[in-house]
């Protein structure tokens, strides 16, 4: 098929090189020249694990390629998936206004059918919107589709997550819109969800926010453990044993970050005030969400006493591991609270610094690797949970730092190994 993609994001530029990888002719579009320049040269603007081997295979193959000219690949294009930014107002809207103007130049440049796919994370009636803003500006009469095709990627595993789906999900009004996304997934060999729009809609936001009340649950648990002296590791395990429960997602921490549940669970709790219902349970998973980046700090004050003047290390600054996103990463709620005592900090992300030095400037240290920041620190604090962390010389760490003080906040390491090594050792709900 021809696709367009507009929207060279993290959703747009990972869908629209998958579905080039499956054989289609897709034209990814993008108003930011720079990047638009950058993916022409072979650069990825994210990290992504596979990606930039994906991109670059795709359109050196001629199947993959970039533009700033929406009207040209509208043209060209019979099926365009919308994959713009929807970011959050102050009050936790959805901005759609990027929606709205794609939706308006789509009318104005479509010179026959095109099926219009909401890819983007919207609230529900915003199908009806795209419909009624394309007819406003459709002034041929020319007919289209709209559809909703929620995406379900894991920033770290996106390529897996988008090859290889739980299901895929499809809200359509027309059986040609359904035909066309139907045999477009069908090499995936995915279960293929057919509803209405609104139904496809709610399902993203549902499936967000439902995942991250579980988390805020699990963590809720383990502050009760560390208040009773149980382990929130072996409590999870007898939970997710449950067929019911399920084992993924009950793993304590300090909460959850990064672009999509946050700002999901925003939308959602605004959607649903508008239709006149109080989602007060989506108000407490973000006061408990909220609430764990607290919890760690006073972890951390318990061990050290005073922490004025103190040197904090912290390793992991993007919001999960396999990725460089820093967008509503724990991480900088954490450093912001720990600055705010007086401390010095020093930080090393295998992905994230380069984002988070235009955000925090000279404010921390930044160092080369984990040991470099273990050095001279009265406290190693793990934030972020990627691999290399699970597998440092702990010796060696401990002859480096100034106190063998170990705050983990996200429970990677074995609380009696790391006792027996000579660490005062704090998890989430560990004992």
């Amino acid at each position: 098929m021809n696709i367009c993609v507009v929207g060279s994001g993290y959703v747009g530029l990972v869908s629209g090189a998958c579905f080039a990888h499956l054989g289609n002719r897709v034209i990814c579009v993008d108003n930011d020249e720079s990047k638009i320049k950058t993916l022409k040269k072979g650069a990825i603007p994210i990290y992504e694990p596979g990606l930039a081997e994906l991109v670059k295979r795709n359109y050196k193959e001629l199947r993959l390629s970039f533009t700033s000219n929406l009207k040209q690949a509208v043209k060209s294009s019979e099926v365009i998936f919308i994959c713009v930014g929807t970011p959050p107002r102050d009050n936790g809207e959805a901005d759609l206004s990027f929606i709205e103007h794609v939706a308006r130049d789509i009318a104005l440049y479509m010179p026959s059918y095109r099926l219009i796919i909401e890819k983007s994370t919207v609230p529900v009636n915003t199908g009806e919107w795209i419909e009624h803003t394309v007819k406003l500006f459709n002034k041929r009469n020319i007919k289209f589709d709209v559809a909703s095709n929620p995406e379900f990627l894991r920033e770290g595993s996106a390529i897996e997550d988008f090859m290889h789906p739980d299901r895929v999900v499809i809200g359509v009004k027309s059986k040609k819109a359904s035909d066309i996304l139907t045999e477009l997934y069908k090499p995936l060999d995915a279960p293929i969800v057919i509803t209405d729009i609104k139904s496809a809609e709610l399902i993203k936001h549902a499936s967000n926010s439902f995942l991250a009340t579980k988390i805020s649950f699990i963590n809720s648990i383990a502050n009760i453990c560390d208040k009773v002296g149980a382990d929130i590791s072996e409590v999870a395990k007898g939970m997710g044993l449950d067929k019911r429960i399920g084992e993924k997602f009950l793993n304590a921490g300090i909460g959850f970050g990064g672009f999509c549940f946050p700002k999901d669970l925003a939308a959602f709790v605004m959607i649903s005030e508008k239709v006149g219902y109080n989602f007060g349970i989506l108000k407490e998973v973000q006061k408990v969400n909220d609430g764990q980046r607290t919890v760690l700090v006073k972890k951390i004050e318990g061990l050290l006493w005073n922490l004025p003047k103190k040197t904090i290390g912290i390793l992991g600054l993007s919001f999960k591991p396999d990725t460089d996103d820093i967008r509503y990463a724990p991480a900088l709620d954490i450093i912001s609270e720990l600055l705010k005592e007086g401390v010095n900090i020093k930080a090393y992300d295998p992905q994230g610094m380069p984002k988070v030095k235009r955000v925090l400037k000279n404010e921390i240290k930044f160092c080369k690797d984990a040991y470099s920041v273990a050095e001279k620190s009265d406290c190693l604090v793990i934030v972020t949970e990627w691999n290399e962390f699970k597998e440092l010389d702990f010796k060696k760490i401990k002859k480096l730092m100034h106190q063998p003080v170990i705050v983990d906040g996200r429970n990677i390491y074995d609380p009696a190994e790391m006792k027996r090594l000579g660490f005062r050792y704090v998890g989430i709900g560990r004992r």
